[in-house]
């Protein structure tokens, strides 16, 4: 479960960063907006994967309240997925190969 949220993670990072800072001056500065539309679906998808397994995740390491919104606000922030894997599931998946 862990890999897989850390994927998803970065994954989610990226494309965030790549709606943002790509796509969106695409479709207003060059007028092409079909960019934009597939990348902000896969965004969309992604975002929505993502905060349900750190809902998942969450559960089932019986972490609190606190993590569970550190992490779930981390998809809302620039950057932020990539700090929250460094500093929260990087961690965890060195505790898990103990």
């Amino acid at each position: 479960m862990l890999p897989l949220l850390r994927i998803t993670a970065i994954l989610e990072g990226i494309s965030y960063l790549a709606l943002f800072a790509i796509t969106m001056p695409l479709k207003y500065m060059a007028d092409l907006p079909l960019p934009n539309k597939y990348v902000g679906y896969a965004h969309g998808g992604l975002f929505i994967a993502y905060l349900v397994l750190v809902l998942v995740f969450c559960i089932m390491k019986k972490w609190g309240f606190k993590k569970m919104f550190i992490l779930g606000l981390a998809s809302l922030l620039p950057f932020a997925t990539f700090y929250v894997d460094k500093k929260y599931l990087s961690k965890a998946a060195l505790k898990e190969a103990l």
